[in-house]
């Protein structure tokens, strides 16, 4: 009975992915995200204009604000899609979207300096985090680049049952993440109509990643005992904590957490690489001499 209603989550699963990186899905993504970026255009224009006085929070720049938090809803959505097929390439997903975090941020910063500014000392030093998240941006970017560039996938498991299993088990954590997720979300909209301030649990959820990157990371034990492994898959829930904190660090300090995540995973990667390449070597020469 349990076994029935899990494979029931997996074939949803499935339905879901199947469809998510088709083109219809990819223009439904792009037609709402251009409509956030719209309304709140118009918002931020009626409020400036004073015709509609809301908040300060309406700026110009608010809709490009609200267009990347729409955007980052199905980032997300697609990180959590990919966690079944490779953990190297979820982790790759999660500095894509801490570089579109940052970005966001320094538009954000933007919307602040509309009006005529003076150019003086005291403004320049204003201007510095908003350049510090938008380099970073471009150095996490480049980082996650190389990262994919360089990623080698092994199987960890013996055999096709062994991998369906393992795959299985990505899966429904998958499930279980979506649903969180739009949990979270109905719980940001609730806290926003309450507060009249826009809360985005994103936060919150990459705590939920640190905990499935463990489990993910302790499951497969079952599979395999090897050190380089296990030290890949635990550098990647290491990296998630950095990019964790990130998301709550103040300016500077957010993008130099970025960094070393960013750094730490390109070294893990090389040295991965390199003993992978010497396992595979002394694999073959033990094939040539039996």
């Amino acid at each position: 009975m349990l076994r029935s209603f899990f494979q029931l989550q997996i074939k949803a699963f499935d339905y879901l992915d199947s469809h998510w990186e088709g083109p219809t899905v990819s223009k439904v993504i792009s037609n709402i995200v251009l409509g956030f970026f719209l309304i709140g255009l118009l918002l931020g224009l009626l409020n400036y204009l004073g015709f509609w006085v809301y908040s300060s929070l309406f700026s110009p720049f608010f809709s490009i604000e609200l267009a990347f938090n729409v955007l980052l809803i199905f980032e997300v959505l697609g990180l959590i899609f990919l966690i079944p097929k490779s953990v190297a390439d979820s982790v790759g997903k999660q500095f894509e979207i801490i570089s579109l975090v940052l970005l966001r941020d320094a538009f954000k910063e933007f919307g602040h300096y509309l009006e005529s500014v003076n150019w003086e000392v005291e403004f320049v030093m204003e201007l510095l985090p908003i350049i510090s998240d938008a380099f970073g941006a471009i150095l996490i970017f480049f980082i996650t680049g190389i990262f994919y560039k360089n990623q080698k996938h092994l199987r960890i498991t013996q055999s096709h049952e062994e991998q369906r299993g393992f795959i299985g088990i990505k899966k429904l954590l998958s499930i279980y993440l979506t649903i969180s997720f739009f949990g979270l979300g109905v719980y940001d909209i609730i806290s926003s109509y309450q507060t009249h301030q826009f809360i985005y649990s994103i936060k919150l959820f990459y705590t939920l990643l640190i905990f499935t990157d463990v489990f993910i990371l302790l499951f497969s034990l079952r599979y395999t005992t090897k050190y380089f492994n296990l030290f890949r898959y635990s550098s990647f829930a290491l990296a998630t904590i950095f990019l964790r904190l990130t998301l709550s660090a103040p300016a500077y300090y957010n993008v130099g957490l970025a960094l070393i995540a960013g750094l730490m995973v390109l070294g893990v990667t090389a040295i991965y690489n390199m003993l992978l390449n010497k396992v595979l070597e002394l694999e073959k020469i033990e094939k040539i001499s039996s």
